[in-house]
């Protein structure tokens, strides 16, 4: 699977873990969470490039500092579904 694709389906798991935070569902936004970070694992193992490495452990870094950390980096959900939706946006019109 393309890079882009991979990141797009990584970006809906988070929008899910979000919306399911907003909406103070601890287990369904854990279990949304959950994936994502699966397809986080995934996408580092098939990764070639020091740049998409570099840019999915950064990745994880945040998401896991906002969701269960202290927010050092002030992270957002807008700034999470801006982000991601440059990936989703592209992977759409590669297809």
């Amino acid at each position: 699977m393309p890079f882009l694709e991979q990141m797009a389906n990584i970006g809906s798991e988070v929008e899910r873990a979000l919306n399911w935070r907003a909406r103070n569902n601890n287990a369904y936004c854990q279990l949304a969470f959950e994936r994502a970070l699966e397809l986080i694992y995934l996408t580092l193992e098939n990764s070639r490039g020091i740049g998409r490495l570099r840019e999915l452990t950064r990745l994880k870094e945040a998401l896991l500092d906002y969701f269960f950390g202290i927010n050092q980096y002030n992270s957002t959900d807008v700034s999470f579904k801006k982000y991601f939706w440059n990936f989703i946006y592209a992977a759409r019109k590669m297809k």
